[in-house]
């Protein structure tokens, strides 16, 4: 999160209301528009605690928690259903016992769903990376017969196997010849 909650909020139409905060509030602290967050409230997935005398949504610090939480959750892939059912999981269960389970459960399910990107973006963020250390030969490329002469440069051969990322970038279908 941004700046500190109490030196962004919004100065409200009542005493009561000013430790809520609007929905501009809500935007700027998560780094959200003000179009997501009536979006999340339209949605279902966020409540305001009120509206001010001139009618603004006021939300609470936990909405606030909450839309920051909903925000991350977008961010790592998930769905607005997926973020939905996993913020409806302790409202479903009977018990303590029941809904701390499931609510495990389901942030179990999202642990491997994150490592499983995590792995991916490792491996893509290596690759890329060698990506831009082999291209970067040829940033001083003169040749003329750029681009069908990059499947003989010597440049690019005297890299040995190339990584797929570049072959695939670069349109060569293996170790350029030397």
């Amino acid at each position: 999160m941004s700046p500190s909650i109490d030196s962004t909020v919004t100065q409200v139409d009542s005493d009561n209301d000013e430790h809520l905060l609007s929905t501009g509030d809500m935007a700027r602290l998560t780094g959200n528009t003000l179009r997501t967050v009536r979006f999340y409230e339209e949605a279902g997935i966020l409540r305001p605690e009120r509206r001010s005398a001139g009618g603004h949504r006021l939300f609470s610090k936990r909405e606030l928690d909450r839309l920051q939480l909903i925000s991350d959750l977008r961010a790592t892939g998930l769905s607005l259903d997926e973020i939905r059912a996993l913020l409806e999981v302790k409202d479903r269960g009977t018990t303590a016992i029941s809904a701390s389970t499931a609510v495990v459960k389901a942030v179990e399910r999202q642990l491997a769903t994150l490592d499983e990107r995590i792995a991916v973006l490792t491996r893509l963020r290596g690759e890329l990376g060698r990506v831009r250390s082999v291209l970067e030969h040829c940033f001083s490329c003169t040749d003329p017969a750029f681009p069908q002469g990059c499947e003989g440069c010597e440049q690019l051969s005297s890299k040995g196997e190339l990584p797929t990322s570049v072959r695939v970038l670069w349109g060569l279908s293996g170790t350029p010849a030397g």
